[in-house]
């Protein structure tokens, strides 16, 4: 006999499955799909990019700023934050939310689910920021392009919620693979800064789709590394303290870019001032130090090599560092992790040439501190050390570096949380010290979809029914009975089947046959003795977090599962209760029923 039955490869199968806590198998094969779909974005922006330079830049070069005349690198950012201005506030201010930011903020609120209009917004604003001349990288509209693509196969399959969030982290895994070609940094960074949690069954298909985006990426770019990183070695251990001194540092400079960033006295400007302050300091910047544009992946590059002069280098730390805490600060989306790389290497860069200064004969090379420091300050802004690390060890492919680099990264996590008071840049609201996403009775319950834990045994019927359609409702046995009302604006009614049940027995044999039917012989079901629940209707592919939410927020009972999309259309597919979610999250020996 096979094992396997036609139905078991249907789609409707396949999304009942991913309702479970343990659909690995099928969330692998998301992930890998996933993968390669934002790994083919990842290659479609980087030649958005490359076509948009080939117009102005040196040699078609994103980064050539230096090459540009000083008249006309100074123009591009004025002439790029009114562009940005014109066509992105003429429109909602829901359709102006873009980045990491706004990918954290729908996976907390939203289940996952992203609007097309901001991935859209998402194409040419990232594109521009970066080619006019502003200090902004690519990896947050790669960040946003992937995940949002991967959460969209998924609304466009209507697979359950739980599996979106899963998707998310796939997308962002990618986004962050094919930029760096870093698979295992995307990867951690998904899960520390994106999702905030260590699953099994988010691993592995984060994995797979971070795997799938490099390869992707690989395949049109080569292997190589979005920039080159020079062979280094810590050398003497005298170096730790210096090590230690430049984490704090740049801890500190970690902390003020956040502040810079979230200061209310730019944000309560006017719009129009609020964009003439980034055009005109940063073209003015620019006049002197065209390094502070764009990404400045070349600048750091040559900070790797020791190849800058000690004031480009303070121009980096601390022009560029300004620009795009300014930037952010001004309302414009831009990608941060770029600059915070660069800022960081440029800090760690000037680290090492004042070690030199000092200990001529022990200190390290420049481009060891270099890479020190731009994996201590990425981890002091996101708060995200692993992922810091694991970029560190990626690029380098040196493991002797991580002694160093564990040190320089927790000193500058803790500096910045701890002197500094911020949390990691994209963490914008907490309760009870917790973003949403960190609380654990939250994440256990987003793991799983309603199908996986409702009680699939109900009958609909009306209020009013005869004692022979009542023995036919009970005939299939149904735990719950779903009491139709007259009007919309009444609630839907649950009942214990066995409550009807119990009735009819008792008055079967009572004197007068059903005393209790009304004046017209029916049975009147808001009246037999028994507990009826208020519900409200709740999607089939919602997640029990929602459910909790929901049963929370308007005191209800239970809540009833509706299938379908027309309205016409919608059925009952089952009753999830207040006990049927506390089973779930207590865990008992039986596990949770459906």
């Amino acid at each position: 006999m096979s094992r396997f039955s036609r139905s078991d490869f249907t789609l409707e199968s396949f999304r009942r499955q991913l309702a479970n806590v343990d659909a690995l198998p099928q969330l692998c094969v998301l992930g890998m799909v996933s993968g390669v779909i934002t790994g083919a974005l990842m290659v479609g922006f980087r030649l958005l990019l490359d076509w948009g330079a080939n117009v102005y830049m040196p040699e078609g070069n994103p980064e050539a700023f230096e090459g540009l005349a000083p008249w006309f690198r100074a123009l591009l950012p004025i002439v790029t934050v009114i562009l940005i201005g014109v066509l992105l506030w003429r429109q909602k201010p829901t359709a102006r939310k873009l980045g990491v930011s706004h990918v954290i903020e729908r996976l907390t609120y939203h289940q996952g689910r992203f609007p097309l209009r901001n991935w859209l917004n998402q194409w040419w604003v990232g594109v521009v920021s970066v080619l006019g001349g502003l200090s902004a990288g690519r990896e947050g509209p790669a960040i946003h392009l992937g995940a949002a693509a991967a959460s969209g196969l998924g609304q466009q399959l209507r697979l359950p919620h739980n599996s979106l969030r899963v998707l998310v982290a796939c997308g962002t895994a990618a986004g962050i693979s094919a930029s760096f070609n870093t698979p295992l940094a995307g990867v951690i960074f998904a899960m520390e800064v994106v999702m905030m949690e260590y699953t099994l069954m988010s691993f592995m298909p984060v994995m797979l789709a971070s795997t799938m985006g490099a390869l992707v990426a690989q395949l049109v770019y080569g292997s190589e590394a979005a920039f080159p990183v020079p062979d280094v070695s810590l050398g003497s251990l005298i170096n730790l303290p210096w090590v230690v001194l430049m984490g704090l540092m740049i801890g500190l400079l970690a902390g003020a870019f956040i502040h810079v960033s979230r200061t209310p006295r730019i944000t309560r400007l006017p719009l129009w001032l609020r964009l003439a302050l980034v055009g005109v300091v940063t073209g003015g910047v620019a006049l002197w130090y065209p390094q502070v544009q764009g990404i400045g992946y070349d600048s750091l590059a040559a900070a790797l090599n020791g190849q800058l002069s000690v004031d480009v280098l303070l121009a980096l730390i601390i022009a560029k560092l300004l620009l795009t805490a300014l930037t952010v600060a001004s309302g414009i989306p831009i990608g941060i992790i770029g600059p915070v790389l660069v800022v960081g290497a440029a800090s760690g860069a000037l680290s090492g040439l004042l070690g030199g200064l000092v200990w001529p004969e022990i200190a390290s090379e420049v481009g060891v501190y270099a890479m020190l420091g731009m994996a201590a300050m990425m981890a002091a802004v996101l708060q995200a050390p692993l992922a810091a690390l694991m970029a560190l060890l990626e690029l380098t492919h040196n493991p002797t570096i991580m002694l160093p680099g564990m040190l320089a990264v927790v000193v500058a996590c803790l500096t910045s949380r701890q002197l500094a008071g911020c949390e990691g840049f994209f963490i914008s609201s907490t309760r009870y010290g917790r973003h949403p996403l960190q609380q654990p009775l939250m994440q256990a319950l987003s793991r799983v979809s309603v199908p996986a834990v409702m009680e699939r045994s109900v009958e609909r019927t009306t209020r009013m029914l005869s004692p022979e359609e009542a023995r036919r409702l009970l005939e299939s046995n149904p735990v719950w009975l779903v009491i139709e009302r007259s009007t919309e604006d009444k609630p839907v009614l649950a009942l214990k089947a066995a409550e009807l049940a119990r009735w009819m027995i008792d008055h079967e044999d009572a004197p007068d046959h059903y005393e209790g039917l009304n004046a017209d012989g029916l049975i009147d079901l808001l009246e037999i003795p028994g507990e009826r629940l208020e519900m409200a209707p709740i999607g089939l592919q919602a997640t029990l977090s929602e459910a909790f939410i929901a049963l929370q927020n308007d005191a209800l009972g239970a809540l009833y599962v509706v299938h379908g999309h027309r309205p016409k259309q919608k059925r009952i597919s089952g009753i999830i209760t207040r006990d049927a979610i506390e089973r779930y999250y207590r865990y008992t020996d039986t596990g949770p029923t459906g």
